[in-house]
């Protein structure tokens, strides 16, 4: 049995469908079974991380578990909880920002999620990190203003990532849950770098609308953001894009080397989700 936590959340639910189609075992944790809406298939079991006598009804059984973590969220309950059930392996969505070897990380983001790592690899359990930047899916964020114009605003429009589709996570996901890749920390990337106003551009193509983007003081963003969400991460997150302006973005192979094909393009992505860009 193949356990997904966080099942009806981005990645989670991806990651479902493709051990689905596998003809894989799976079930998926979530804290709302009744609208989970996942496949017949799936065994949906109500559980949640902060509440650890959840837990190991729903790790019974599990040979693999995949985590995806809210930062912050301590994983010692999940560890203690999966050694008692016998989880063989856990495959780990960490940070592509955490430095490889460092001992100290150059954020909090980074940090934390090489914190996780460091449980994990003390866990005993085997283990596959798999190490991702930029989703495509922040794109989303730009869907609301499209609402009231063509003009996205956003600090660091020149920022370069190599934005990774949802969906090539979720093979990923599929494939080293089911066995292979003990040990390896693989990063993410997607197949080209694209700086955040070109992302626009190629999302203008996709809806036939004429937009344009509009650099903000990050500065001023930051401090507006920082009333609502911890600032050290935003701290952090501003950093990272920071370091990202005026140079390419790493590009790799891997996700060509697990799945069999190459990553999608962002271009793909913005077709995929052209319903949410109201197309």
């Amino acid at each position: 049995m193949y356990l997904v936590i966080g099942a009806t959340a981005h990645f989670g639910r991806q990651a479902v469908e493709e051990l689905v189609a596998a003809g894989a075992p799976v079930r998926a944790l979530t804290r709302t079974p009744e609208r989970a809406e996942l496949p017949e298939e799936v065994d949906v079991v109500r559980g949640d991380l902060t509440k650890p006598e959840t837990l190991p009804a729903a790790l019974a059984g599990v040979e693999a578990a995949f985590l995806v973590l809210q930062y912050g969220m301590d994983v010692a309950p999940l560890l203690a909880a999966a050694g008692q059930a016998g989880v063989r392996r856990l495959v780990f969505l960490s940070s592509g920002a955490v430095v490889p070897g460092a001992e100290r990380q150059p954020d909090v983001i980074a940090q934390y999620h090489r914190d996780v790592e460091r449980a994990i690899e003390a866990s005993g359990i085997e283990w596959t990190f798999l190490r991702l930047l930029f989703p495509a899916i922040n794109s989303l964020t730009f869907a609301m203003q499209l609402q009231g114009g063509d003009v996205i605003r956003a600090p660091y429009t020149e920022a370069a990532f190599s934005a990774v589709h949802e969906r090539d996570v979720a093979e990923v996901v599929a494939r080293t849950l089911i066995g292979g890749h003990a040990g390896r920390a693989y990063d993410l990337t997607g197949p080209e770098s694209l700086t955040q106003a070109q992302q626009v551009g190629i999302l203008g193509e996709m809806l036939g609308r004429p937009l344009t983007v509009e650099d903000l003081d990050p500065e001023a963003v930051l401090e507006q953001m920082s009333r609502f969400m911890d600032p050290e991460f935003l701290a952090a997150l501003f950093g990272l894009m920071a370091q990202a302006v005026g140079k390419p973005a790493p590009v790799n192979d891997v996700i060509e080397q697990i799945t069999g094909h190459p990553a999608r393009a962002y271009a793909r992505w913005a077709a995929d989700h052209r319903a949410d860009f109201g197309g």
